[in-house]
Formats: C-alpha cells, structure tokens, sequence
C-alpha cells in the first residue's frame, strides 16, 4: 500500500482534510519512540487504497520542537510515497517557507493550495496555474472545509508518487550555494540519502546534522573564518532563512493579487470578531461567560431561567411514563433532557430484569449481582454520557472554530505573570477532554520547568471522566440546599480547577522551578463554522472510548466491588442488610478515618467507609467512583428503598440520607476527586513525561497534598466560617516568605541545609 503523508504549518486545514480524506478509517496511535499522537487512515477512492499519515503541523523542519524532528525523520526515514504539502492560501507567502525545505528531499511532492474559498471571500485571487509554473511542483487549489477539490488532488498525488523525483533548492545562486555543493558532494561520498536537504542542514549548523556529520560540519566550520557578511555575518542559519524569504518575496508575489480596497474596508469578520472577543479588558470575561454558557446548556434543570413563579408541576408530566422529564418549576436544559431518555431506559431495563429474576425464582445474591452489582454500576456511569458527549461536542466546535487560539493568546498576558507561556493553555484546555493527550501535548513546550509544572496542574483541569462525580454530588447539593441549578454548581468547580491550577503555577514557578519564560509565537487562524463532519468524528471517537472503558475497566471494577461488599472474611455471603460486616466495608472502615479532615470521614458515620473507597477505587478510572457508589447504595439504604437500581444523583442522594454528609462535606468531596492523584492511563502518561524517577515522585505526592489542603480549606471554611482568617494568615506567611527569599532579604534553602547538618550532627 502507498503512503502519502500530509505536511503543513499549524491552522493551515491539514487535520481538516485528513479527516475528509479517511473518515471512519482514521485512528490514532504513538510514534515510535515517543508519546505524540500519530494519525493515520486510508484513502480508497484511487485505483488502490492509500495510507495517509497526518504528521504534526509545524513551521520548518528544523529541530527546534518535537514535533519538527517527529515529521522530518518521518519523511527521511519512513520514505512516504508523496508528499502533500498543505498551504494556507490566505497566507501563501508564510506558508511557502516550509515548502522550500521539503523541496530539498527527495520526494514527490504535490502542493494543496488549501482554503481558496476563504481567499475569493476576500476578494483576493490566487493563480494556481502560475505557481505550478514558477515553483515547478503539482498545485492543486482546495478547500478542505467543502471538501472541494480533493479527488484531483489525490489523483495528481497518485500520479507524482508513481515517478522519482530528486531535491531541489531554492538557494541556488547565493553565496553560500557553493559551500552547499562541497558539503553535498562530501555526503554523497558518504553514501548519505538525501544528500542535498542533509548537505543545506549541514550548512544550517543544524545540531542534528552535526552529530551524524562531524567531519563534514568541521568543513563549515573552516569556511566560517573567510565568510563575511554584512547583515547577519556567520549566522549561516540566518543567512540561508533570511535567503528563503527574498526568494519567496521575490517569485511568488505575483501569483497573490490582492483586493484594492483600503485598510478599514479589508477588515475580516475575524478581524471584527478579535477586536471583542480579543480585547485586552473584555476578553477574559467574555471567555468565562461562553464557559458559563456551555454548562449551563449542559447541566441546567432550569433552562433560560424560565418558570419561576408558576406551580412546581406545570410541566412534569405527573402520572405519565415521562414524569419529570422536562423538569419540574423549569424546563430542562439539553443535557438534563438526554440525560433523563438516557436514565429512563436504562431504570426501565434493570426494572424489567429485576422483575423477571425474581419471576423466575433466581437466587437473591444473582439477582443482587446483575442488578444492583452489574448493572447498577454501569448505568450510573453512563447515564451521564449524553451530557459528557454535549461538553465534549461544545468545546469541540470552541477548538475548531479558531477561538480556543484566541483564548490562548489572551491568557498569555495574565500566564506570563505566573511564569507560563500562553502556549501552556492548550494542553491545559486540552484536559478538559482527556488529561492523557494534554500531558502528552507538554512536549511542544520548551523549557523542562515549565513543561512539569504544567503537567502537574493539567489534571485539575477536569476531563469528562470526572463529570459524572460534579454532576452527581452537586445533584445531592441541591437536594439539600433546594436550589434548581446544578449548572452552578458544576461551573464553580470547574472553575475552582483552573483557580488552583493558576495558583499552584505560581507557586511552583516562584520556588522550585524559577526561570525565564519563553516566548509564545501563535498565529491565529481565521474563524470559521465547523465542519459537522468532523465533529461527529470527534464525539464519536470520545463515545467509543468512553464505552470500551465501561464494559472493561469499570464492568471489571463494579463485579470485584460487588463481591467485595457482598462477602465476610471468612467468605460468607452477605445479604445488603449486613454490608457493614463484609471485607470491604471492613477495609473502608480502616482508611475512613484518614478523610475526616477533609469532611468525608469519620463524621459520616457508619456508611462514611462508602465515600472512601469511591474516592480510592476512582484513581483506577474516575468514572469508578460514581459506578462505586451504584453499586453500593442500592446496599445502604436497604429497607429504605427496597429493591430499586440506584445511579448517579438518586445514589447519592440516598447516602446523604445514610451518612448526614453536609454541603460542606459535599464540595470537598468533588475537589478532592477532581485534584487528586488522576486515573491510571494518567499517572502511566506523567511518568512517561515526567525527566526523572525523582520527578515523577514528586508529582504523585504535588497531587496527594494539593487535594488534601483545598479540600480540608473548603470543609473547615465551609462549616465554621471563622477559620478563613486562620487560613488567610498561613498563606500570607507562605507568600511572604516566598516574596522575600526571591528578593534575597533571606535563604530558605541555606536554612534548611543548616538545620539538617545540625540534626545530623546530634545524631552522630
């Protein structure tokens, strides 16, 4: 099978038109040897199918980021069969940089003149004729978005691919051209592939060439000492960059006929969008309010706010199968609506199960174990499914639509005071999704400081794995509080994340890992609607992943908390009555005293073990938290509620009922759930990431001590108001210390080293 690979600079459409040229037949895996996302599909339109490789988006090919070096030795080593260069035709002249570098390789390239559907709504012309002409490659002009174009322009890859083709430069005839020719020459003496783009690197200085060609770089190194050049002297990286452009400048300027009009008359509807949602006061508050927006579509039982005033039932649908389905003093927002279908299906089939066990006079433990073991667990994960999808999908089209850049961009100012680049933003965002591709996405950054501390704050950052937890709890919050809006609660906390987040940066950053913050370069690509196409893609990519972790790791989890609950030590079966005598009731009952500080402890009495084993089984997977307590509150509230499959809100509910957990309680619950020590595939990510075996440990315990201390400071502050001033004043010595070491007025380091030379000293 031929292998085509797609190349082009960040923003320029190329996972767009990955994703229209393979569709369903894309997955995602790693690249050998390291941790970032590999794409791959297969085309099937041509006289035979094609592999496609979405190699990462980037600006040259020289070795400044990993994802630079990831599609350059792809391209040397791999040897695709064609490929195709992706230009934003919006900004050819930019974007042709890159394509003067492939052109070095010895490859078959075809040009994808991308977005010339934007280019003609501007007004502006871009002759693809003329620059196949005069940069002597297949152009073909396309829109990835429409889907226009792009059976020609597989076909003419297909046709480019069946013929050799030898690198090329646009260097010839600088004054550096004949120093390239030694090095060449020198390369292919050496048996080197590819000799003409390695010879150029060479020239570059570039590091990596200079470790494979010692020899040959000392030849530069020579020609360095009767080199002079006015401009940028012996930068010859520099020089042959600064070559690139005039070349560009000079042979392509004419292919672009820009739009007469003037400046103000040339503004775009993005430039008009950036001017609010990019503005320097306004742009943060409009980003929390979109935010606010989202969960409230998502999570609201009282949407738009609607049916204040009117009776508690005017839309319940009491009596009928679809009682409270649309929300009862309120209209349910989207999310709460699918969740309800969801939630009614799901009760209908366990009720119907349950019924035609004890029908056919089934033994009471099997029919504990399926409905209230199996199945109780997994429909209470998945009850929640409708609404993680909804967040999923929202931020989906946020991040496709350009304005997840924008937020980048406009953190950058307030990140920067914190010691991060606006460019730690997009792996943060990116756990709001998954916290595995987000740490695995620390790579782009380049200083290792920055990079760990990222890593560590990123799981704070909520995934969709911790939905069901807020939702749930704060389901059980209002129960107790009697308000009608889970969205607020729900927001709050995802916002408590992001607040520790910001705070522990700072921390870190002012401590243990000082140093300058890089500089963050981004362009910003125009808005524009999503493609739904791709969007389906996503969710449907997130639902698969979130079915195939139910029916594994958390059908697995339910079944071994089920026996667990359900069997003494001397493996005599327990009834639901008598879970408190059982091995994991006993085993809870040990640890359960380790989360009375935090509210969720002793306090909660008997049943209190039950919320320390959820928090526990959940950093296997977090969904098992909320999976545990279906499992086990059906148990609980035995005699309570007879013989009814309990999930989600409706569980915690009846523990609130069984343990007297306050509000307080409550909110400490969710945050320690969504700070602490992530799932599994997490934890194995960070380690991958993390520089050293030290490192990583120091993460595992940033985590334990960051959940615990936010989570014992909203249950003491939340139950006795006064102990505020206690914690405002242990922070304020905390800070005040950190101002002054900074400042040299003391050295905290130099005080600890004494003290332990003199605690060693008395033991010897």
């Amino acid at each position: 099978m031929k292998k085509f690979a797609l190349a082009g600079n960040p923003n320029c459409g190329k996972t767009t038109l990955f994703n229209s040229l393979t569709g369903s037949t894309a997955h995602v895996g790693n690249w050998p040897g390291v941790t970032v996302d590999k794409k791959e599909g297969v085309y099937k339109k041509c006289e035979e199918p094609i592999s496609i490789v979405d190699l990462p988006g980037i600006y040259s090919l020289s070795p400044y980021t990993p994802e630079e070096v990831i599609s350059r030795n792809y391209i040397l080593d791999e040897k695709p069969d064609c490929i195709i260069n992706i230009i934003d035709a919006t900004n050819l002249e930019r974007n042709l940089y890159l394509t003067t570098q492939i052109m070095e390789i010895d490859v078959p390239i075809v040009v994808a003149l991308n977005m010339m559907d934007a280019v003609e709504k501007n007004g502006d012309k871009v002759d693809p004729v003329k620059l196949e002409e005069k940069i002597g490659l297949p152009v073909v002009a396309i829109s990835a978005l429409k889907e226009s174009g792009l059976d020609e322009l597989m076909q003419r890859a297909y046709e480019a691919s069946k013929q050799g083709r030898d690198g090329s430069t646009v260097l010839a005839g600088t004054e550096l051209m004949h120093l390239i020719r030694d090095c060449k020459i020198a390369l292919e003496g050496q048996k080197v592939e590819n000799s003409l783009f390695h010879a150029i690197k060479l020239v570059e200085l570039d590091e990596i060439e200079v470790g494979m060609h010692p020899d040959s770089a000392k030849m530069v190194e020579e020609f360095k000492q009767t080199f002079e050049d006015d401009t940028f002297g012996s930068d010859f990286e520099a020089i042959v960059a600064d070559s690139r452009y005039k070349h560009i400048s000079k042979n392509f300027s004419t292919v672009v006929v820009k739009n007469k009009k003037s400046e103000g008359e040339r503004l775009t509807r993005s430039d008009k969008a950036d001017r609010v949602l990019t503005h320097k006061i306004w742009g943060i508050p409009i980003f929390l309010l979109i935010l606010f927006a989202i969960f409230h579509l998502t999570f609201s039982e009282n949407f738009l706010f609607i049916g204040y005033g009117l009776p508690e039932d005017w839309v319940s649908l009491e009596g009928t199968v679809a009682e409270g389905l649309f929300g009862e003093g309120g209209i349910n927002s989207p999310g709460v609506l699918l969740q309800g279908i969801l939630g009614l299906a799901t009760d209908s089939l366990t009720d119907a199960i349950r019924g035609a066990m004890e029908g056919g006079a089934v033994a009471e433990w099997a029919t504990g174990f399926i409905c209230d073991g199996i199945l109780g667990g997994l429909f209470a994960v998945l009850s929640f499914l409708p609404q993680i999808l909804l967040l999923f999908l929202f931020f989906s089209i946020l991040e496709d639509s350009g304005y997840m850049a924008r937020v980048a961009f406009i953190l950058d100012r307030i990140f920067r005071k914190f010691g991060l680049s606006g460019r730690a933003f997009m792996p943060m965002i990116m756990g709001f999704g998954c916290s595995v591709p987000a740490m695995i996405n620390t790579r782009t950054l380049a200083d290792q400081n920055e990079r760990t501390a990222t890593l560590r704050v990123i799981p704070f950052f909520s995934c969709g794995a911790k939905l069901p937890i807020l939702t749930a709890v704060a389901g059980g919050i209002l129960s107790l509080a009697n308000i009608s809006n889970a969205d607020i609660i729900t927001y709050s906390m995802y916002v408590l994340g992001i607040v520790v987040a910001i705070c522990a940066v700072l921390l870190m950053r002012n401590t243990t890992m000082r140093g300058e913050v890089p500089p963050f370069i981004m362009e910003l690509p125009s808005y524009h609607a999503p493609q739904f196409k791709n969007l389906m893609l996503h969710l449907w990519d997130k639902l698969k992943h979130f079915i195939k972790k139910a029916f594994t790791i958390i059908l697995v989890s339910t079944i071994v908390i089920w026996f667990f609950s359900h069997f003494s030590w001397s493996w005599h079966y327990l009834p639901d009555e008598e879970m408190n005598g059982s091995i994991l009731a006993s085993l809870g009952q040990l640890i359960q005293p380790l989360f009375t500080p935090i509210g969720f402890g002793s306090q909660c009495g008997a049943f209190g073990w039950v919320f320390a084993v959820a928090a526990l089984t959940g950093l296997i997977a977090k969904e098992n938290v909320i999976a545990t307590f279906g499992t086990l509150a059906s148990c609980v509230v035995s005699g309570f509620i007879a013989d009814e499959a309990l999930g989600g809100v409706d569980a915690i509910e009846a523990l609130i009922g069984a343990t007297g957990i306050g509000i307080p309680g409550l909110i400490a619950f969710i945050a320690f759930n969504m700070l602490t020590i992530p799932c599994f595939a997490a934890v194995a990510t960070a380690k991958a990431e993390s520089p050293s075996k030290k490192s990583f440990r120091m993460t595992l315990l940033f985590w334990i001590v960051t959940s615990y201390v936010v989570s014992m400071m909203i249950y003491l502050i939340g139950s006795w108001w006064w102990t505020l001033f206690i914690f405002l004043v242990l922070w304020g010595g905390v800070i005040t210390l950190i101002v002054l070491n900074n400042k040299g007025i003391i050295d905290v380091k130099a005080f600890f080293e004494k003290f332990n030379f003199l605690r060693r000293n008395k033991k010897a």
